[in-house]
């Protein structure tokens, strides 16, 4: 789900200073420093990939039906000013009942893909153990329902909804709970590989844990010290691992598996050869403890420098495990975490602070700097040579106020997201292995911390009545996708 964290989430203070102190580190690969130079072309590669995204405790509602369990959303929800409206996920707008409907508007506007999370509690209440099978129904349904309608389903296996039990018991504190995710991941793996071929582990650790377990402002809402949470961080990439490798295990032959990861992307603020280089390194130390440590199998020199005596504790089998070999590398992408420059003096980039005037979406996090679909994917193709990308979510909030014929004119997200898709094609025409695009959201629906109030979806829902009407930003997309190219 969208992307807030702007700034660097694990350096500061103190940090900021080691890392300012600490050279770059000897892992970083060979990286292509001049600017690639562009080819004439008029839309995206042959068989890339277009689809929508969902994640399940956003849209399903239906929480406390067919024996699911409850979530520590549920639980986060509840408390008294978690949530800007005082709503909850309980309802949201019942794809749990009405995902017919919504896979209809998918074959309407054209994708051809479509990426939903399971909910964790939904299949296993317990977390562990006896599985609901009326969950799994659900999900055979879903899935069915999408490869009638010629959409391939792309399944997460985590978007936040920890069960309550497991966090109970130490949640993503306890290293029992990355164990328990790995044997999740098998028992998912094995009950619908024959249809899911391509599975996503893990959905934006970097945001559920630092606004999980750092901030407070998402579930479980702690506020950890940091070597606690630098714990946190170590056993959601560790689960990572060992959901890949229960993949590996337990899918049917051919099943792909990687991370949907929201990289933190440094852009270049004039593209000069240094500056390009510039943002690479700083690219890489702002994903040090997650997206870095998965491709790279170690965690940074500065990471490490700057945390100190918090500094993760971690076996070198944990690395092996964590770096397990990915089929793809998802990325959410919404804005640049950071404009910057190169410098001479260590860690070689300096940040360039943004003017009070630089413009933004409904949300205010959401800095508009589309130039970030070009940076994002090249910069991990660059530092780790991934050679299969998805950018697993772009999208935008916007007003969303109905005309007096009910049409939602959202011209502002489609001018977002025009300019995105321009700049993703400037990288696929540059080589960059982008494969396919999941627009969030296919739905407005429940935006977490922000309830009701904040709406993502190309689809207008009345969370009165659940009546559906696509947006102007449906039909753009619709066009976007029947051209293969930005319309």
């Amino acid at each position: 789900m969208p992307f807030r964290l702007t700034r660097r989430a694990w350096m500061t203070g103190a940090g900021a200073a080691a890392l300012a102190a600490t050279a770059y580190g000897t892992a970083h690969t060979t990286v292509r420093t001049s600017p690639p130079t562009r080819r004439a072309a008029t839309g995206f590669p042959d068989g890339f990939r277009w689809g929508t995204a969902t994640s399940s405790y956003q849209v399903e509602g239906a929480t406390q039906v067919d024996g699911r369990g409850p979530s520590i959303w549920d639980t986060f929800a509840r408390e008294p000013g978690r949530i800007r409206d005082g709503s909850s996920g309980e309802t949201s707008v019942d794809h749990y009942h009405r995902y017919k409907e919504d896979v209809a508007l998918m074959k309407w506007m054209g994708a051809q893909t479509y990426r939903f999370s399971i909910a964790w509690p939904r299949v296993f209440p317990d977390g562990r153990g006896k599985a609901n099978p009326k969950g799994f129904d659900f999900y055979d349904r879903l899935v069915d329902e999408l490869l009638a309608a010629g959409i391939e389903p792309f399944a997460t296996l985590y978007h936040w909804d920890l069960p309550q039990t497991l966090q109970e018991r130490g949640g993503w504190e306890s290293r029992d709970t990355a164990e328990a995710f790995g044997d999740y991941a098998s028992r998912v793996a094995s009950k619908l590989t024959d249809r899911v071929r391509q599975v996503f582990t893990i959905n934006e650790m970097q945001t559920f844990v630092e606004q999980g377990h750092r901030s407070g402002v998402f579930a479980p809402g702690l506020k950890l010290d940091g070597a606690r949470l630098n714990q946190v961080r170590h056993h959601a990439v560790l689960a990572h691992g060992l959901a890949v490798q229960a993949v590996r295990a337990s899918g049917r032959r051919g099943t792909r598996v990687g991370p949907a990861e929201n990289i933190a992307t440094a852009v270049p603020a004039i593209e000069t050869v240094e500056n390009i280089r510039a943002a690479e390194l700083a690219t890489r130390e702002l994903n040090a403890p997650y997206l870095t440590v998965m491709m790279e199998g170690r965690y940074t020199d500065a990471y490490l420098a700057a945390a100190g005596a918090d500094a993760p504790r971690f076996t070198p089998q944990d690395l092996k495990t964590i770096s397990s070999k990915v089929d793809f590398v998802g990325l959410n992408v919404y804005a640049p975490s950071k404009y910057v420059l190169a410098s001479e003096a260590a860690p070689g980039f300096v940040e360039v602070p943004l003017q009070a005037s630089h413009p933004h979406m409904a949300s205010p996090w959401l800095t508009l700097g589309p130039e970030v679909l070009y940076w994002a994917p090249r910069h991990a193709a660059n530092l780790w040579k991934v050679k299969d990308i998805f950018i697993t979510e772009n999208g935008a909030s916007a007003t969303d106020e109905p005309a007096t014929d009910g049409t939602v004119y959202d011209v502002d997200r489609v001018m977002y997201l025009r300019n995105c898709l321009m700049h993703l094609q400037r990288a696929t025409d540059a080589g960059v292995p982008v494969r396919g695009y999941f627009l969030w959201s296919l739905l407005d629906n429940f935006e977490w911390a922000d309830g009701y109030a904040t709406r993502f979806g190309i689809v207008h829902v009345d969370y009165a009545t659940q009546k559906r009407t696509p947006k102007l930003s449906a039909s753009f997309y619709r066009e976007v996708i029947a051209r293969n190219a930005p319309a």
